[in-house]
C-alpha cells in the first residue's frame, strides 16, 4: 500500500459496527435469534416500545447490580453501627442517667440511613458504569434512519468488538436474518485539538470553583468583629426584643417588661375578691385591746365554688401535677423531688411542709389559696400557671386529704361501718 493509499484509509472513519432495520417486532426478534446462532454475541436492539421476548433473543443475562447494591447496602450498616459503637464506647465513652454506653435500638435511625444512602449511590453510579454512560457521542445519531426509533423503526446493532465481527460477511449475515436495510456505523470524527475558547471557559470556571473553599477555609481560620453573612434570614433576625435585652424606649432601659399590676386576661374578670384571692376586704380588731382597728383581710372558710365530684377529681389531678412532685401524693412532703434532694445531702435543701401538721390544716381555705398562688417561704406562686378554678379545686382536693388521715368513725358512712375492721 503506497503512502497516499495509507493517508486516505487514515482519514476515513472507523467502522465500529453494523445497524440493521426491520419491518416488523416480529422480524426483529427472528434476525436476533438468527445472528445468535451464527455465534454473534455483542448484539443490541432498538425499539419504539418494550419487546419482552428481545431479551431472551439476544441472550441479555441478569444484571448484577442488585447483588452489588445488597452488598452496598451491607456495608454502610456495618461500617455505620462499627461507627457508632467506636465513638459512643470507645472514643467518647459518656455515662448518661446509668443508660448503655452502646444500644442497638438507638443507633438504627442512623444506621437505616447510611444503608439506603449506600445502596442509593451504588445503584445510581452502577448503572452509569454498566451502561458505560455518560456518552459525550453515539453513532447511531448520525444514521438518518435511525430517527424512526420512536415510532416505528425497529432495529439491530451489531458491535465490531464481537469476536465474529466482519464487516462484509456480517453484513450479509444480517440481511439472510431478514434485515431489510444495513448500514455501517462509523467512529465519531475527533478534532486535532480542543479549541481555545473552550479550554479558557474550563480555566476560568474552574479558578472561580475554587473561591467559595478559600473563602470557608479563611472565615473559618481567623476571627472578625463582623457579624456572619445570611443569605435567608428566616428566623434569625427578626423585629423583636430577645431576652435579657436592653431597650431606650422604656424608662428603665429594659426591653423586658413586668406585667401590669392588677390586671387580669381579658374575660377572665370576676369582680369578686372571695373568689379571685381567697379573702374579702372588711375591718377586724387588730387584737391589742385597744379598741383599735385596722384594715386586714378575712380569709374566707368556704370555697367560693360549686363543690361537686367533678371539681375533686380536677383537684386531685392539678394537685399531682403540680404539687405531688414537692409534697408527695398523700401531702407529707416526701415527694420524689424533695427525696432526691435529701439524698444529694447539699444543706440548701429545705423540706416542704406537711400538709397534715396542725398549723396547716388549722388555715382557712382562703389562706390555702392565698399560699398556691403567692407562694410562702421556698415555695414559689403558682398563680401564673394554674388557673383560679384549678387552684380552688386544689384546695378542695388538700382538705380532702388532710380528712382522709384525720377521720374518725363518724365520718364513715353508716351502711360502710359494718365493714371495717379494728386496727390494734
Amino acid at each position: 500500500m503506497t503512502s497516499e493509499q495509507q493517508q486516505v484509509a487514515a482519514d476515513q472513519p472507523r467502522t465500529v459496527g453494523l445497524l440493521a432495520e426491520f419491518a416488523t417486532q416480529d422480524e426483529l426478534i427472528r434476525g436476533a435469534r438468527s445472528m445468535r446462532t451464527n455465534g454473534y454475541a455483542e448484539l443490541d436492539a432498538f425499539t419504539p416500545f418494550p419487546i419482552h421476548e428481545l431479551d431472551d433473543a439476544l441472550g441479555v443475562r441478569p444484571t448484577k447490580l442488585p447483588w452489588l447494591v445488597l452488598v452496598a447496602g451491607l456495608v454502610g450498616g456495618i461500617g455505620a453501627i462499627a461507627f457508632q459503637w467506636w465513638t459512643n464506647a470507645v472514643d467518647y465513652p459518656m455515662l448518661i442517667s446509668g443508660k448503655p454506653l452502646f444500644s442497638l435500638p438507638a443507633n438504627i435511625p442512623v444506621t437505616f440511613e447510611v444503608i439506603i444512602l449506600a445502596a442509593a449511590f451504588t445503584a445510581f453510579f452502577g448503572m452509569l458504569a454498566f451502561n458505560g454512560l455518560p456518552k459525550l457521542s453515539n453513532s447511531l445519531l448520525r444514521v438518518g434512519r435511525f430517527s424512526t426509533v420512536t415510532t416505528d423503526g425497529f432495529f439491530l446493532s451489531v458491535d465490531a468488538k464481537d469476536s465474529s465481527f466482519d464487516e462484509k460477511v456480517t453484513g450479509e449475515a444480517l440481511r439472510l436474518a431478514g434485515a431489510k436495510h444495513v448500514e455501517p456505523l462509523t467512529e465519531e470524527p475527533n478534532p486535532s485539538a480542543m479549541p481555545r475558547a473552550i479550554l479558557m471557559g474550563a480555566a476560568v470556571l474552574g479558578s472561580l470553583a475554587l473561591l467559595p473553599p478559600v473563602i470557608i477555609a479563611s472565615a473559618r481560620s481567623t476571627t472578625s468583629d463582623k457579624p456572619r453573612v445570611h443569605n435567608f434570614f428566616d428566623m434569625d433576625f427578626q423585629p423583636k426584643f430577645k431576652s435579657q435585652t436592653s431597650s431606650r424606649l422604656f424608662a428603665d432601659g429594659r426591653a423586658m417588661r413586668p406585667r401590669v399590676s392588677g390586671t387580669v386576661p381579658r374575660g377572665s374578670l370576676q369582680q369578686n375578691a372571695s373568689y379571685e384571692f381567697g379573702f374579702a376586704p372588711g375591718k377586724a380588731s387588730s387584737g391589742e385591746g385597744d379598741g383599735s382597728e385596722t384594715a386586714t383581710p378575712q380569709w374566707v372558710k368556704e370555697v367560693p365554688m360549686t363543690v361537686s365530684t367533678e371539681l375533686m377529681e380536677r383537684g386531685r389531678e392539678r394537685f399531682d401535677i403540680h404539687c405531688a412532685v414537692c409534697h408527695g401524693k398523700a401531702g407529707y412532703g416526701n415527694g420524689l423531688a424533695s427525696l432526691r434532694a435529701l439524698e444529694l445531702e447539699q444543706g440548701t435543701w429545705v423540706p416542704p411542709t406537711s400538709l397534715h401538721s396542725q398549723h396547716v390544716i388549722d388555715q382557712p381555705v382562703g389562706q390555702l389559696f392565698n399560699s398556691i398562688t403567692n407562694g410562702v417561704r421556698k415555695m414559689p406562686a403558682y398563680g401564673h400557671q394554674i388557673s383560679v378554678e384549678d387552684r380552688w379545686a386544689i384546695v378542695l382536693y388538700m382538705r380532702a386529704l388532710q380528712r382522709s388521715q384525720q377521720a374518725s368513725l363518724a365520718d364513715v358512712p353508716t351502711d360502710l361501718r359494718a365493714t371495717l375492721r379494728e386496727m390494734n
